[in-house]
């Protein structure tokens, strides 16, 4: 695994933990605030997954 799919994992679960929160007290913002977080996350994991995948790829050649 690289940096960018580590991170963005973490970004994700901080981005669940918002949004259960923010729910749990009725408060929309931070509830919105982790959604936002998911989706950095996904897009920071999905990049790392990509970079990984080129890597082996040039490692195969």
């Amino acid at each position: 695994m690289n940096k960018d799919q580590v991170n963005g994992r973490a970004a994700e679960a901080k981005g669940n933990i918002k949004e259960a929160a923010g729910k749990i007290v009725g408060n929309q913002k931070l509830q919105g605030e982790g959604l936002v977080d998911q989706a950095k996350g996904k897009t920071q994991a999905g990049y790392g997954d990509a970079k990984e995948q080129v890597k082996k790829g040039i490692d195969r050649l």
